[in-house]
């Protein structure tokens, strides 16, 4: 197992190629158990949820063949068994529950595992499924479905945090192939949905309203083949925007879509960062002094969660009182002890954390615990002085591709070695 070292106190300088997203290519992969006919997936990052997911695949009998950045997948004959060993690694693959339950008429998927950030509770999932009339039974760690086939209904997914990503993911793609009309409100209007909208309209399902709280399909017999292009990772995108101007640096995000981070911008130029656009690409540069500003996570398109802690990290910086509301994941403070390590002042206070910025960082051994937090250290090892190690960075591999390539690319003195 690798930990990151990270040699901290220089600027970031240059251009990084962002990649494909996540959050959206994993439901596009799992959406291809909806035909059985090719798929071709292509800007697909190579992430180890990427691989994940396409073992997941290929043990429900997929052929899947990844290179050069593109998925190639059939899912000629499949079963609905969907295995604890490989559904535990992440949450995403829950996403599977839809698709096999509307194909084959029933499934059994491993309740998933996945970063541990808070309670994430399935119940919307399973809410939507039953809205289709399906029979679910959640037994023995497993969630069994079925149904002779799935009827269209009007299926209400607001949460106790807001709308559920990967819920109407899943039920967006289970209603595909059900009869009739399903109306989804309260449906998460993230652009990762919307990219799968796009995707499955393209494998011939009739889908309107992706991108608004009440998404419209129209169910039909039989999908088939497609091709399509994952949209641009809008998270990896923050990050290294953040982590550009955290070190004082000027970063130019290629193949980032603004339209996708409006609200991660608004508060960079809040706190000063000058973003420039032009030709496909975002400058962002530091400014001479930042300012303090108040962050409160939301869904789309408010601030997105998994931005929520590399901006802890900015905000440790800035020489007075910040407050970050987490409103999506209540036990999502974790990089927070860990950023204080390295000298940062932030206190926890229920829902909010009260981050002192200004301090001095100086590195430190640190400890991974989830994706995002990951990132988090990243960007404070990156601004302390002297030498930061990360642990357990297998979580920046889930959702970070190449990132210490990437790093070194602008500059950082950061390097993977053994951990010990």
């Amino acid at each position: 197992m690798d930990c990151l070292e990270i040699k901290g106190g220089t600027p970031l300088h240059g251009e990084v190629e962002i990649s494909g997203a996540k959050n959206a290519v994993l439901p596009i992969m799992a959406a291809t158990l909806l035909t059985t006919e090719p798929c071709v997936i292509r800007r697909a990052p190579r992430l180890a949820d990427v691989h994940t997911m396409a073992a997941i695949l290929r043990s429900l009998g997929s052929r899947v063949d990844f290179k050069n950045r593109t998925l190639t997948i059939q899912a000629a004959r499949i079963s609905p068994h969907a295995d604890y060993d490989l559904v535990r690694k992440m949450r995403g693959s829950i996403c599977v529950l839809g698709p096999l339950l509307a194909r084959l008429g029933q499934a059994k998927v491993s309740v998933p595992g996945g970063c541990v950030i808070g309670t994430r509770p399935i119940d919307l999932h399973l809410k939507g499924m039953e809205g289709l009339g399906a029979r679910m039974r959640n037994t023995a760690g497993y969630v069994h479905a079925s149904a002779k086939r799935l009827i269209g209904n009007d299926v209400f997914l607001g949460g106790r945090a807001g709308p559920t990503v990967l819920g109407t993911a899943n039920v967006l793609m289970a209603a595909t192939l059900a009869k009739g009309i399903t109306v989804i409100e309260s449906a998460a209007c993230e652009p990762e949905v919307v990219d799968l909208a796009t995707f499955l309209n393209s494998m011939g399902a009739r889908i309107s309203g992706a991108g608004s709280p009440t998404i419209t399909v129209q169910g039909v017999r039989k999908l088939h083949g497609a091709e399509h292009s994952i949209i641009p990772d809008r998270i990896e995108a923050a990050t290294y925007a953040i982590a550009g101007v955290a070190t004082r640096g000027k970063v130019t995000l290629k193949g980032a879509r603004a339209d996708h981070l409006k609200a991660v911008f608004d508060k960079l130029r809040a706190m000063g960062v000058t973003i420039e656009q032009s030709r496909g690409r975002i400058t962002c540069r530091h400014p001479r002094k930042f300012k303090p500003v108040d962050v409160t996570t939301q869904p789309h398109p408010g601030f997105p969660t998994d931005v929520q802690a590399q901006m802890m990290a900015l905000l440790t910086l800035v020489p007075d009182i910040s407050i970050i509301t987490e409103r999506i994941f209540e036990a999502r403070w974790s990089h927070a002890a860990e950023l204080a390590r390295l000298g940062a002042n932030i206190a926890i206070e229920g829902p909010s954390a009260i981050v002192k910025g200004g301090s001095p960082l100086s590195g430190a051994p640190l400890m991974a615990s989830d994706l995002r937090a990951s990132a988090a250290l990243v960007i404070g090892g990156l601004v302390a002085k002297g030498t930061t190690r990360i642990n357990r960075i297998y979580h920046l591999d889930r959702g970070y591709e190449r990132m210490d390539e990437k790093l070194r690319k602008l500059g950082a003195k950061v390097k993977r070695v053994p951990q010990t």
